[in-house]
């Protein structure tokens, strides 16, 4: 039995019908015998809706109120989540950022992750659910929502992975992995099957844009082996892996 953690972003939830296919895949994946937590972003542009309703009514928002607001997408997108999960005869429990243990600083937009104590994602574990963790946000000293700012759904799921001791984190997106240049663009892109964390860092601090630098530095320090793959195929992806771990010894692969 693996413990797994499974990040799904927006493009991944985008609508009803989305959401019901991630359903089916994350119970895939826990009656193979493994124990499941799903991080999730808002449903597609929900944040970018959010912000725009916002600045259509204070071209100059207080940032606490904003990183309230933010907040919402999440909320919505675990909640839907954990009901299509229902449907699909298994059981799930959601939780937001606080509700999951996820503590920062006191920024407001972009807050750093300070410490992660995931009780009740562990109790949920425990009894056999599937735990649903809303991405991209956490509570400060203040008792205030934060956001994590971009990429900040990669960095929760990461650092839920970290402090869940899961064997893997699965990083689900639109496109089947890392490739040597943007596939949408260049049709001649490769995929790479496999690749180190130094390697992935230069990458991300070049623009790339398939893991956001902050996730790749914490999957890093940690020795976090992560799988980035796509949502909407069963094609392989490409593994982020510390130098000393076999990929053919890592989880789910298929």
């Amino acid at each position: 039995m693996a413990l797994i953690v499974q990040k799904y972003g927006g493009s991944s939830v985008a609508d009803t019908d989305s959401i019901k296919r991630v359903a089916k895949r994350v119970v895939e994946t826990e009656k193979k015998g493994n124990k499941v937590a799903v991080v999730v972003s808002a449903m597609g542009d929900t944040t970018d809706d959010l912000i725009d309703q916002a600045l259509s009514i204070d071209s100059n928002p207080p940032e606490r109120e904003m990183d309230m607001l933010m907040t919402a997408g999440e909320r919505i997108s675990m909640s839907l989540l954990a009901m299509a999960i229902h449907a699909e005869g298994s059981r799930a429990h959601s939780f937001t950022g606080q509700q999951a243990g996820f503590f920062t600083d006191t920024r407001y937009g972009a807050a750093h992750i300070k410490a992660v104590r995931p009780d009740r994602v562990k109790n949920a574990l425990s009894l056999g659910d599937i735990a649903i963790v809303a991405g991209f946000q956490g509570i400060n000293a203040k008792g205030d929502a934060t956001t994590l700012g971009r990429g900040g759904s990669d960095t929760s799921a990461v650092a839920l992975a970290v402090a869940l001791g899961a064997d893997i984190c699965e990083i689900y997106t639109d496109v089947d992995g890392i490739f040597t240049a943007d596939p949408r663009i260049v049709p001649s892109a490769r995929r790479i099957p496999s690749i180190g964390y130094e390697a992935i860092l230069e990458m991300a601090s070049c623009g790339s844009k398939v893991l956001a630098l902050r996730c790749v530095e914490y999957a890093q320090r940690f020795n976090m082996p992560l799988h980035v793959r796509s949502s909407f195929s069963r094609r392989p992806g490409t593994l982020v892996v510390p130098d000393d771990i076999d990929p053919r010894t890592l989880p789910n692969l298929d």
